[in-house]
C-alpha cells in the first residue's frame, strides 16, 4: 500500500539520510534508515532468532547476527521478503574458504557471485534474463549490496582502512541473479548440486569477463573461444586460476543441443584452457614455485602446454545459464580463490521455525 504523499516529510527524510553518512554507515550511495519497528519486520520474514550468529570474521574479531543483517539488509533498500535470500547468500559466502581466510581484505578486491534458483526469482522479482549482470532491478541490486553493507558496518572493513584493494572491482557488490531455467537446457544450478528449490549458489570472483561468439554453430569453436579468455595469463597468479562460466540461453542450448552436459563443458574447458610454457615466460609466469606461486622460470620446453585449471571436477565449476536469448554473449566468471561446489537453501520463515526443534538438537 502507497503512502499518501501529503504525509511525507522530504526534508525529515534528508535529515535521516544525511545522519547515515555522517554516521560512516554508507557505501557511497544513500541508504535506508533501519527504523526497530522495520528491522523486527525482516527479522520476522526470516523466522530465526535476532541474536544468532551467522558468520564470524578471525581477522577482526566480529561476529554477525541475524539483527545486524537485517540492519544492513533495510539500509541496502532491500524488501523483507527479500531477506531469506540474504541470509542464504550470506551462509553460502561463509562456506567459502576464502571468506574465512582474509578474502574481503585481499588486494584483488574481489565481488561476490550470488546465482539464485527456485520459484522465489519470480515472486520478489529478481532478474534472470536480460542484463541480469547489470542494474536496473531492486531484488538484484540490493541482495547484493546488503553483503557489502554487512561487510562494512559489521566486521568495520572499509576502503582506505581494513579493506586493502588496490583498485578493486566496480560490479564488488552488485552481482547477483536469478538462474533463467526457463530457457535453460539443463538442471537448475543448485538442484545438481542436490538443493532443489529455493537456494543460493555463491564464490568470491576476481572478475567477470564476456565472450561474444554470435556466429559459429560448432559446438567445439565455442567452446574454444571460452577457453583461451579462461587461459589468459594475466589470470594466473598461482599454478592454477578457477574459473566458470554463465551462459546466454542461446550459447547453453547450442552446447546441449550437441549433447554436451554441464560436466562435458567443464571437462573441456579443464583440458583445453592453457598457455604454452613460452607464452607463459613472455609473462613472467612460466615457473610455478613450491608455494604454487608463478614466477620466471627457466622455459626449457617452451612447447609444453600448462592448463590454467586442474583436472575438472564437475561440481568445483560454476555452469550456470543467464541472460536474454538475442545474442550470442556469455560470461567467463573467475573465482577469487576455489568454490565449495554447494548450494544452500532459502529458508523462509515458515521453513526457519519448522527447522528450529532439529537445529536446536543438533546444537544442544
Amino acid at each position: 500500500m502507497s503512502t499518501p504523499t501529503e504525509t511525507l516529510d522530504p526534508d525529515a527524510a534528508q535529515a535521516a539520510i544525511e545522519h547515515c553518512y555522517d554516521q560512516g554507515w554508507s557505501d557511497g550511495l544513500p541508504v535506508v534508515p533501519a527504523t526497530q519497528p522495520l528491522v523486527d519486520d525482516f527479522v520476522a520474514a526470516a523466522g530465526r532468532p535476532a541474536d544468532e550468529v551467522i558468520g564470524r570474521s578471525p581477522q577482526v574479531d566480529r561476529t554477525v547476527t541475524v539483527e545486524l543483517a537485517a540492519i544492513n539488509a533495510v539500509m541496502a533498500g532491500c524488501r523483507p521478503e527479500y531477506f531469506p535470500v540474504v541470509l542464504a547468500a550470506w551462509e553460502a559466502l561463509m562456506r567459502e574458504r576464502a571468506t574465512n581466510g582474509g578474502g574481503w581484505q585481499s588486494t584483488s578486491g574481489p565481488a561476490p557471485l550470488i546465482i539464485v534458483n527456485g520459484p522465489i526469482r519470480n515472486v520478489i522479482g529478481l532478474n534472470s534474463a536480460g542484463g541480469a549482470f547489470g542494474p536496473g532491478f531492486r531484488a538484484n541490486a540490493t541482495i547484493s549490496r546488503a553483503i557489502g553493507l554487512i561487510v562494512r558496518n559489521v566486521y568495520g572493513i572499509q576502503p582506505h582502512g581494513l579493506e586493502q584493494a588496490t583498485q578493486g572491482l566496480p560490479g564488488r557488490w552488485q552481482i547477483c541473479f536469478g538462474e533463467n531455467e526457463e530457457e535453460s537446457p539443463w538442471a537448475p544450478l543448485a538442484e545438481e548440486l542436490g538443493v532443489p528449490g529455493d537456494a543460493v549458489t555463491t564464490t568470491l570472483l576476481r572478475t567477470c569477463e564476456y565472450v561474444d561468439n554470435r556466429h559459429t554453430p560448432d559446438p567445439e569453436q565455442l567452446l574454444y573461444d571460452f577457453a583461451d579468455t579462461i587461459g589468459r595469463s594475466g589470470a594466473w597468479i598461482f599454478k592454477h586460476a578457477m574459473a566458470g562460466v554463465v551462459f546466454c540461453p542461446e550459447h547453453a542450448q547450442l552446447l546441449a543441443s550437441a549433447g554436451y552436459s554441464r560436466a562435458d563443458v567443464a571437462t573441456f574447458l579443464s583440458e583445453n584452457a592453457g598457455r604454452t610454457t613460452g607464452q607463459l615466460a613472455r609473462a613472467g609466469k612460466d615457473f610455478a614455485n613450491d608455494f604454487g606461486v608463478r614466477f620466471p622460470g627457466t622455459a626449457e620446453d617452451p612447447d609444453a602446454f600448462q592448463r590454467t585449471m586442474p583436472p575438472a571436477d564437475p561440481k568445483r565449476m560454476i555452469i550456470a545459464v543467464a541472460g536474454a536469448r538475442n545474442a550470442g554473449i556469455s560470461m567467463v566468471v573467475r573465482y577469487f580463490a576455489d568454490w565449495s561446489g554447494t548450494a544452500v537453501p532459502i529458508r523462509a520463515a515458515a521453513d526457519a521455525a519448522s527447522a528450529a526443534p532439529a537445529s536446536a538438537a543438533a546444537t544442544g
